[in-house]
């Protein structure tokens, strides 16, 4: 299993908490991606510019889709413009691939039609491996795990990262907190607006 997929297995895992919001997640899950494609050779870094330096692993399709945004004749781009062209929707692209793969099953919907759910692995050896690299706190694993919110980061888990690693955590970090701003700032925009339609 790879990173990426090991992380959308943890962020599915009722045993997690807290549930995450699904851009942080899906963020998180492209610098994760991104990672396995570096360890594999598929890609390297130049600066913070990404180039294509191999193929991806031949069982991995999702990680093919992401190898192929740096594909011949593509412009080199920044870690940062990539995890945001990559991102997009990317959570839910998971809970989709898993789901057909059989490695995840929705949850029965909730009463409450608010209250949010989400799907819940089904027991797996994919899971047991991926609950086994969490609970060891491998660095890789934890620190893309704390950057999507599903915990505090450990505080020696930048020194267990290769420099390539730490570049891309530290890209998904700040992504993550310019769609936090963005996030506030819509609510601000949306909260103001509401109060000149009620007059106050």
């Amino acid at each position: 299993m790879t990173t990426a997929r090991d992380l959308a297995l943890i962020a599915a895992d009722p045993q997690t908490d807290p549930v995450v919001e699904q851009g942080e997640l899906s963020l998180a899950l492209a610098g994760a991606e991104l990672v396995d494609l570096i360890d594999t050779g598929a890609v390297t870094l130049d600066g913070d510019l990404l180039m294509s330096g191999g193929p991806a692993p031949a069982e991995d399709p999702l990680l093919h889709e992401a190898l192929s945004l740096l594909g011949p004749g593509a412009p080199r781009t920044s870690v940062e413009d990539w995890l945001w062209r990559r991102g997009r929707e990317l959570a839910a692209r998971y809970r989709t691939a898993l789901e057909d793969e059989g490695l995840v099953a929705r949850t029965r919907p909730h009463r409450n039609p608010l209250r949010r759910s989400r799907p819940a692995p089904v027991d797996s050896t994919a899971l047991l491996s991926a609950r086994d690299r969490w609970a060891s706190g491998e660095p890789v694993l934890a620190g893309f795990a704390a950057a999507a919110g599903l915990s505090d980061a450990p505080a020696d888990a930048a020194a267990g990262l290769i420099d390539e690693h730490d570049a891309v955590l530290a890209a998904v970090h700040q992504a993550i907190t310019e769609l936090a701003a963005e996030r506030q700032r819509r609510s601000i925009e949306a909260a103001v607006f509401d109060n000149v339609w009620r007059g106050d």
